[in-house]
């Protein structure tokens, strides 16, 4: 495999693809591997309800889930959602709405409690935003967000984002920019980072595979832990998007090209581990 594509970002180590892996295989057992879903287990479509993971990772996965300390989806979608898209996959611990609910090894699916609250207004946002925004748009309710695409409206992104600023300014919620969709969150403190430092707790090594502007926020998370453990290995891996692509690329180790080329990669991984 070629060397890591750094961007402008440097590893903590000089490491190829390869030798992180080799280097990965003597704390297997202490090491977390990270997905999110949309743009990097599953190509991203104008419909967000007709994704599908691509299915080399989802068998790489599978390998990979006995042999590692864990293996977790970490997701802007509801982990209802991804435990469908994932077929029950043994052993893979679900973190959706950005660490707003959680799955842990197919287990009962957990609440942040501080969100639940914002349920409500949740929903009356959304039938807002399907009455007010201009046909094209797309309306994604999750219950505890609303995500506001525009991928088969491009003219329209200014538009979105300025309603959807507002109405965040109106009450009080958190946005999330992303790759032609912006998203409205109660304003409670759980992103990708948190879960992922929270996550990392006692391991030897992780691994964080995204796409998108919400991952850096876990590849900060990786960089923190390393700078803190010498002997920790963090390896940030970006999956290549048209949209916020470059922004991720220079944040991560390595890009890969796309959710199939991903799946060769952790197909070639196994390889090199025991």
């Amino acid at each position: 495999m070629p060397p890591l594509n750094l961007g402008n970002q440097q590893p903590r180590t000089p490491l190829n693809a390869d030798q992180a892996w080799r280097t990965t295989a003597s704390r297997a057992a202490g090491t977390v591997l990270f997905f999110d879903f949309d743009g990097t287990l599953a190509p991203v479509d104008d419909d967000p309800t007709a994704v599908r993971p691509a299915p080399k990772a989802l068998a790489a996965i599978e390998a990979l889930a006995p042999i590692v300390q864990r293996v977790a989806i970490v997701s802007a979608r509801p982990v209802e959602f991804l435990r469908d898209q994932l077929g029950g996959l043994d052993g893979v611990d679900l973190y959706g709405l950005y660490g707003l609910e959680h799955s842990h090894s197919g287990g009962e699916t957990v609440t942040e409690p501080a969100a639940l609250p914002w349920v409500p207004t949740m929903a009356e946002l959304a039938d807002l935003a399907r009455a007010e925004l201009p046909p094209g748009t797309l309306v994604e309710y999750k219950r505890l967000s609303v995500a506001l695409h525009w991928r088969t409206a491009p003219r329209l992104g200014p538009t979105v984002q300025q309603w959807g600023q507002a109405q965040a300014d109106r009450l009080g919620l958190r946005v999330q920019a992303g790759r032609m969709v912006l998203e409205l969150k109660p304003p409670v403190d759980r992103d990708k980072g948190m879960v992922i430092g929270e996550a990392i707790k006692g391991a030897t090594g992780a691994w964080y595979f995204g796409d998108d502007v919400s991952d850096i926020k876990a590849f900060a998370a990786l960089r923190a832990r390393a700078a803190a453990d010498p002997d920790f290995l963090g390896v940030c891996v970006a999956v290549a998007n048209p949209e916020t692509g470059h922004e991720v690329a220079n944040a991560a180790d390595l890009t890969i090209e796309s959710p199939a080329a991903l799946g060769d990669f952790l197909t070639q991984a196994l390889t090199h581990l025991p």
